[in-house]
């Protein structure tokens, strides 16, 4: 049920010129609406000029948020898309918080769109009811005659614009549950024509990035950080920067253990840090080398697994020593950056009464909030975030510490904070100095009976934990498992027999972090190229063999099956031309099913190329299928470039790789062509920005085992394979 809520309690008046209508709905659900002169927090502001102002409280890093929360507001207000703006919500977790992360405003796990969906229409709805409201009183005639189309107020032979009704509709109290429209009535959502809202400005070159923001007389600034985790600096040097052009000076930050480095452009202060000398304390550091760390990985998973996550040990080893025949694989995942092509940069402004400002592409908003207040010993109301455009993220813009927020927050303080700081990472930085993907190693045994049935099913994860030791490990861990680890492997939803489910974490060897998928990167891959190898020893289809594992019936298996087929179908499974081969795969992550089949040309040995990637995928309502179908060719591309070329090793503790000559990302030239369809839904929707992700490289690994070798060890072109 929802209430109305005290105009004063939910709308708060600052300086500007003109009436407006403000509409916004608690996080309880309670609708709120009201005229100020400028009005803070709510979700749309209607102007007397007729533009509608969404308030956008995700972080647009690429995936649609911007496009989707307006386009569920203009579809119950009654306007078109290009009479509809957007900007950022500012900090304030108590109206913006993300409903599938609790208390926190912030932008992650594919949510934007599921969590917003009932929460941006209500707004929108309200809206429109409080202007019909308005127009009907002043006409004299029933609300019920009256609709908003365009942008206009018609019915009852009167027209009028919406901004006519601005001032009378703020006069009324919001209605505590305004109507939302039936499905069969959008003439918005779902539309595959509607494009992206911030796609022009992002074309042109006006759409402004944090890295685009400039302000008067700010610093440029820099990090220079120790090239092992758990490097401690001693003492540094700057004598050697003093000639440099630009180089104002250099700080110590002690408690990060880094120097600031200050100049008036940027190149300057990349040039100063490298003519600086440091000392550095590696007693505690990370010395070890990537071989190393995979040997002690490969070591866990002979070993008995810390935590039993699913089923018995005992059972399924028991089940498979009956079996007629056993297959067995063990996979590794090495350590991968998130590389998004917009290098991590923020300004911190000092604000009003020793305030700041902070100008970043905040994906996890209230963390940094969090973050900057005990980094500067600041109260939240002296702390404010202005929030850009992202250039990319896959999960790096957001840490549990900030870490390059609070980077940035060090350096200002060590200013005599009258002067912007701006912190800019270079690429390499981004490569050598970033949060990874951390590495994982499976080994899965399956054993079958003489008719190819599934007996038992042992499956041994080591992983570095992605929670362990962060500010969401109350939250997360339960009985020790980092869900993180096994999610994708200990749900799946293949009638599986006697499964069993083992974890040991694996010590970390550098900072980690969820990566676009999180743990479904790897346990995708594992699980969905167990099933073709299972498949092949009981001489089955890979699809078929699939099919009949998601007999059982719920809701889950009905979906994941109804993409496989979709997808096979228009892949033309089993038909491809000769010289190329085929393979597929199926995945639930983020509330969302899609299914991937891979054609490919080549060889192994001489060259692969990727022909075709089709893709099925069921979201739920498609709010902007434009945006799922680009959310879903990112995804595969993302998934299969890093599976086809990419990781990052350590030699003695240091990063090797530094830029894209060695990490490279995907060429336009990798993937000949990518087809997505959408499944038609009326089920609410769900995540697009990662599943694209998980079944791209299995589905790749399984079409080269069709006619070659079955990869087991991620990067591809370490282990066997050749790309054209």
């Amino acid at each position: 049920m929802m209430t109305t809520l005290s105009r004063r309690g939910f709308l708060k008046s600052a300086a500007a010129a003109g009436a407006v209508l403000a509409v916004g709905v608690h996080p309880n659900g309670a609708v709120a609406a009201g005229a100020e002169p400028a009005v803070m927090n709510p979700f749309l502001k209607l102007a007397t000029n007729g533009r509608v102002t969404a308030i956008v409280k995700h972080a647009e890093i690429g995936q649609g948020a911007a496009t989707g929360l307006t386009t569920l507001i203009a579809e119950e207000l009654g306007v078109q898309m290009d009479q509809i703006d957007f900007e950022f919500a500012p900090s304030n977790p108590q109206l913006y918080n993300n409903l599938h992360l609790g208390t926190l405003q912030g932008t992650g796990g594919s949510t934007a769109i599921a969590n917003s969906y009932v929460q941006y229409r209500t707004a929108g709805a309200a809206a429109r009811d409080m202007l019909i409201n308005a127009a009907a009183s002043d006409w004299g005639v029933s609300a019920a005659d009256l609709s908003i189309e365009n942008g206009t107020i018609a019915g009852a032979g009167h027209v009028a614009p919406l901004g006519d009704y601005v001032v009378a509709a703020s006069q009324l109290d919001a209605p505590a549950e305004p109507k939302l429209k039936d499905p069969s009535e959008f003439k918005l959502i779902g539309r595959s024509d509607l494009r992206r809202k911030d796609g022009a400005a992002k074309t042109n070159g006006s759409a402004k990035f944090a890295m685009d923001l400039h302000l008067d007389n700010q610093i440029f600034a820099t990090v220079l950080r120790s090239p092992r985790m758990g490097g401690k600096l001693v003492d540094f040097d700057a004598s050697g920067a003093e000639g440099i052009r630009g180089f104002i000076g250099a700080e110590a930050l002690p408690a990060i253990n880094s120097v600031a480095i200050y100049a008036e452009n940027t190149w300057a202060a990349f040039q100063a840090r490298n003519a600086i000398e440091v000392t550095w304390d590696d007693s505690e550091a990370e010395t070890r080398s990537s071989d190393q760390i995979q040997s002690e990985m490969m070591a866990l998973l002979d070993a008995k697994p810390t935590y039993d996550v699913t089923g018995d040990a005992g059972g399924a080893t028991s089940k498979i020593d009956e079996a007629t025949t056993v297959v067995e694989e063990t996979f590794y995942f090495p350590l991968l950056a998130h590389a998004p092509m917009e290098p991590l940069n923020c300004i911190i402004e000092p604000g009003e009464d020793g305030g700041v400002i902070l100008h970043d592409a905040a994906q996890g908003t209230t963390i940094v909030h969090n973050s900057l207040s005990q980094a500067l010993g600041l109260p939240w109301e002296k702390i404010k975030i202005n929030v850009t455009l992202a250039g990319g993220s896959f999960g790096r813009r957001t840490t549990s510490d900030s870490d390059y927020q609070v980077e940035a927050a060090l350096a200002f303080a060590a200013t005599d904070r009258t002067r912007p700081v701006k912190l800019v990472w270079s690429r390499e930085d981004d490569i050598t100095a970033g949060f990874y993907r951390p590495a994982v190693a499976h080994r899965v045994k399956v054993g079958l009976d003489a008719e190819g049935n599934v007996l038992g099913w042992d499956h041994r994860i080591a992983a570095q934990s992605l929670i362990k030791g962060t500010v969401f490990e109350d939250f997360v861990i339960k009985d020790g498992i980092d869900a993180t680890s096994v999610e994708g492997v200990n749900d799946t939803h293949y009638m599986v027999p006697n499964l069993y489910v083992g974890l040991s974490d694996a010590p970390k060897t550098t900072t980690v972090l969820w990566w676009r998928s999180v743990g479904h990167t790897h346990t995708a891959y594992v699980m969905e190229s167990m099933i073709d190898v299972v498949a092949k020893a009981a001489g089955r289809d890979p699809l078929e063999f699939r099919l009949e594992l998601l007999e059982g019936g719920d809701k889950d298996q009905v979906r994941l099956a109804r993409v496989l087929k979709l997808a096979a179908e228009k892949a033309n499974w089993g038909q491809a031309a000769a010289g190329r081969s085929q393979g597929l795969a199926v995945h639930k992550s983020f509330g969302s099913y899609v299914a991937e089949v891979v054609e490919v040309s080549g060889t192994a040995e001489n060259g692969i190329q990727v022909e075709r990637v089709t893709c099925a995928v069921d979201c739920g309502l498609a709010v902007n299928p434009d945006v799922v179908k680009a959310q879903m060719e990112g995804g595969i591309g993302y998934g299969l470039g890093h599976a086809m070329r990419n990781e990052i090793t350590l030699t003695d503790g240091v990063v090797d790789q530094s830029n894209f000559p060695d990490y490279e990302p995907l060429r336009i030239g990798d993937i000949a062509a990518i087809d997505v369809h959408i499944v038609p839904s009326a089920e609410a929707p769900s995540g697009v920005g990662e599943p694209g992700t998980p079944p791209s490289a299995p589905a790749l690994a399984n079409a080269i085992a069709a006619n070659g070798p079955r990869v087991t060890a991620l990067p591809m072109i370490n282990n066997g394979v050749e790309f054209l």
